[in-house]
Order: structure tokens, then sequence, then C-alpha cells
């Protein structure tokens, strides 16, 4: 398997849908399904029937999983770069091929 070049905790700008431009952390990544869930995008409502656990019920609002093709890391002036892999001191490092910074190690 590659090297996951999105992981939990990036920061990603949506490239395409409903929510273009829009930005967020990566809160999970579905590597088998291709997908990633960022915060506050792609987020979908679920009315909820009032519960015991729940007795209040109402709108829950929770970000639905995206295409991981829909999303790139964003650069540290927050327009989106891809990622490239490059060997520093005997480490794989991810690194941004617009600026040339190491994003992770």
């Amino acid at each position: 398997m590659a090297a996951a070049k999105i992981k939990k905790g990036d920061s990603v700008v949506v490239l395409s849908g409903k929510d273009k431009g829009r930005t967020g952390t990566v809160l999970q990544v579905l590597p088998k399904d291709g997908k990633v869930v960022v915060e506050g995008v792609n987020v979908a409502t679920k009315h909820r029937k009032p519960t015991q656990v729940n007795p209040q019920g109402g709108i829950e609002r929770t970000p639905a999983p995206m295409a991981i093709s829909k999303v790139a890391v964003a650069d540290k002036d927050g327009k989106p770069t891809r990622v490239r892999f490059e060997t520093k001191d005997g480490k794989k490092v991810r690194v941004a091929v617009k600026s040339g910074e190491i994003i992770d190690g």
C-alpha cells in the first residue's frame, strides 16, 4: 500500500463540490473507501426522534465522508498544494510541491 498523502490532522482545502474553497482539518481518513472526513465541510443533517439517551431529539449535524480526490493539503498561505515524498536524513517525509516546505517530520 502506498503512503498516505493526506493524514488525520492535516489542514485541507476543498477543490470541488458545494463546499469548494472551504478549509478544514481532517478528522478521519478512510483509505479503503478513498474518503476523508473534514471538520465543518460536507455536513449532513439527521432528524432524530427523542430517545432515552437524547430526550430532546432534534436535528443532528455531522460531517460526512467525501472523496479524497476533492481535497488538497493547504499550504502555509492557505492555498491548495500537491504533496510529494522525499528522503531527509534517511527518513521519508511529505513535502508541499508549491512551497517545498516539509509538512511533517
